[in-house]
């Protein structure tokens, strides 16, 4: 067993090591800072959330400690606030080179600590550069880097390396008793619990640090004197309550999005683990085929005794050369235990595996890989050129497959359209492939995608819900009712479907059976803003304004930041043609947090805040918040906004608020429409 902690390297080689692997890896992913957001769960996190685009604020900083996106992620969604802040300080809108850059450079700077941690342990250069490396360049963690809504991949294991550092150097100051070593405790204590605030799939890293106990740490000792087990477990225990906690936490954040039982059964996700452990093992060994979604199918009896099969074998193999070889023991635990959090025995959403998960527990394999390279080309005498020139051009593929497959993450059109290449059955793949195309305006393409999703999943309600959208939008309302009624036939609980549903029989003057669909889904969804503010619509509709007004209000309280919502609201209290609902204070109020939520660039924003100046009397305020909408209604080719703009300017500078009946004029937005 070769000494540990012993690091007497030069630290000029390090330094050039290190350098080289940050040159390395920004060369192969800077690129990634020019490609957009997508569409898959970047609206959550970024592009629709209008608390995390304000920017880092005092409210905003209490909502991140809620739960949001089925998560527990506090410091995750400090950080996209950070990016938000940042696109503001240097005026450049929601810019997503700025969060891509910020994943980088978490990658960047997990690859340089993780060559710092690996040289601590083994006081092997080479070995730990190519660990550090692979970990770098693998293509398998395109999609932790690229996709900005994995921030929290790069940001969780940021913090768990800098536990599992912290730890070392407890570790190795208190066996010289210096009482620092209960400052270093603290630390690693500290970093665990951010860590489990970027994302609670680190909850594991306790087990992890008993592994280290055992290598390289060397704090457990099959003979001679050494620590007890359970002194070690004893010294944990301030972090597997942390871990437990952060477990209760998170499966209450998920709720819904955990699978149950009647839709994935016990045993297909017992079958499915030790296929998914194969495949993760399988794609760092030959990255081929790496996409951003992998459905779930059902396995061969074939396949899944195979892969058993290959997990027993490779258990047993390194449980046999645990004394001469701990690192394979260490190296291929990690790799298990890790993994366990996301392994589909808990199962969240449709997906068998993800690339993501494999960023933290890959190091155990990394690490084992580049130890056993060391010691077997010592023990066959292979020199070190040759094994250089081997390592080298197995890192020069890595770079070179991470090139290739960060083209497909250039926008969602080519992201999904992979996925359907490599996958089989993938209708979820389908589903996004559609959605990205209705939004790039090719709608024929769009409704082929969906009807392909539909053929591999008849019976999922959002596919007959997207297909009713689009129906809808190409003037084919006949076609969309039928669609909409059978997603309800399928799921009579499905609340965008009844949102969407209620949306169209407005459409089409059918006031009292779109009422009887909003109130179904403000029954299912009571936090939801959508229906009550849909229902407030349809009474304004019914020249019911007044009872209208309490409807918006509870939309509003539901989402107090959503700029929608307080600028429709606020065009009503200032211009509705009945005195009786008129409120220019309050809609000033409500029109001014909308235009301060959006930048103060959006010209309907803008446009309710003249409105409101204009009911209270500030008709100079008024004419100038006009003249900024039309500025840039006008710069966005709004052509149609851009009289109706001038129309109320020319009121404004007469001395006259604005006025309007919203008896028959307004349609519930179609932009509400969730698909």
């Amino acid at each position: 067993m070769r000494p540990i902690i012993q690091y007497k390297k030069p630290v000029s080689r390090l330094r050039f090591i290190a350098l080289l692997l940050v040159l390395g890896t920004l060369a192969v992913y800077l690129p990634v800072a020019h490609h957009g957001f997508t569409l898959y769960d970047d609206s959550d996190y970024v592009t629709e959330n209008n608390v995390v685009q304000r920017g880092l604020t005092w409210d905003g900083f209490l909502w991140a400690f809620g739960s949001h996106a089925s998560n527990w992620h506090p410091l995750t969604w400090l950080s996209h606030m950070l990016d938000c802040q940042l696109c503001q300080f240097f005026n450049l809108g929601l810019d997503p080179s700025v969060p891509h850059f910020e994943n980088i450079l978490f990658h960047v700077a997990n690859a340089v600590l993780l060559l710092v941690l690996l040289m601590r342990w083994t006081n092997a250069l080479w070995p730990s550069a190519f660990a550090a490396a692979l970990f770098a360049w693998h293509p398998l963690h395109v999609e932790s880097v690229a996709w900005v809504s994995e921030r929290k991949d790069v940001l969780s294991t940021f913090f768990a390396l800098l536990t599992l550092l912290a730890y070392t150097r407890f570790v190795e100051e208190s066996k010289i008793r210096n009482p620092k070593s209960k400052v270093f405790y603290a630390i690693t204590l500290l970093m665990f619990a951010l860590g489990l605030m970027a994302k609670p799939m680190v909850v594991t890293l306790p087990f992890v640090m008993l592994l280290l106990d055992y290598w390289p740490l060397q704090r457990i000792k099959v003979k001679g004197p050494g620590f007890k087990v359970q002194s070690l477990i004893f010294e944990k225990i301030p972090f597997f309550a942390l871990s437990a906690a952060s477990c209760v936490v998170t499966f209450v954040a998920q709720g819904s999005a955990v699978a149950s039982l009647e839709n994935v059964p016990l045993h297909y996700r017992l079958e499915n683990v030790p296929v998914a452990y194969s495949g993760y093992l399988l794609k760092m060994i030959w990255p081929a085929n790496l996409t951003i979604f992998y459905p779930l199918n059902s396995l061969p009896r074939l396949e899944v005794a195979a892969a058993a099969a290959a997990l027993v074998v490779i258990s047993w193999l390194v449980w046999k050369v645990r004394r001469p070889c701990p690192y394979w023991l260490v190296g291929w635990l990690w790799f298990l235990g890790t993994l366990v959090p996301v392994i589909g025995l808990m199962q969240v959403g449709g997906a068998a595996l993800a690339d993501r998960y494999s960023y933290f527990p890959s190091v155990g394999i990394f690490l084992a890989v580049a130890l056993g390279i060391r010691d077997c080309a010592e023990r066959l005498q292979i020199s070190k050129p040759i094994t250089g020139a081997i390592g080298g051009l197995v890192l020069a593929a890595c770079l070179a497959l991470t090139h290739h497959q960060l083209n497909f993450w250039q926008d969602d059109i080519a992201l999904f359209s992979h996925a359907i290449a490599v996958t089989k059955n993938n209708d979820t793949a389908h589903l996004n492939l559609g959605f990205a195309l209705e939004k790039d305006g090719q709608k024929n393409e769009a409704l082929a995608e969906y009807r392909a999703a539909l053929k591999l999943a008849p019976d999922r309600a959002e596919v007959h819900n997207n297909i009713a959208n689009l129906l809808d939008d190409m003037g084919r309302p006949d076609e969309a009712a039928a669609e909409y009624e059978e997603a309800l036939r399928i799921n009579p609980n499905h609340v965008a479907s009844h949102n969407n549903y209620g949306t169209l029989l407005v459409e089409q003057g059918k006031f009292d059976e779109a009422m009887k669909h909003y109130e179904q889904s403000a029954r299912l969804a009571p936090n939801d803003w959508h229906a009550p503010y849909l229902i407030g619509k349809v009474l304004l509709k019914e020249g019911r304004d007044p009872e209208a007004i309490p409807y918006f209000r509870r939309a509003v309280q539901m989402d107090p930041n959503n700029p929608r919502v307080l600028t429709y609201l606020a065009q009503v209290l200032a211009s509705d043609d009945n005195p009786q609902v008129r409120d220019g204070n309050a809609a000033l109020a409500m029109a001014a947090k909308a235009d301060d939520l959006t930048g103060g660039v959006q010209p309907a924003m803008i446009d309710a805040l003249a409105m409101a100046y204009a009911e209270t009397g500030q008709f100079t305020d008024a004419q100038q918040a006009a003249t900024n909408a039309l500025k840039f209604a006008t710069a966005y080719n709004m052509t149609n906004d851009v009289p109706l703009i001038q129309q109320r300017l020319q009121l404004y500078q007469n001395h006259q608020p604005f006025r309007q009946s919203f008896l028959f004029t307004n349609s519930p937005a179609n932009e509400l429409r969730k698909n």
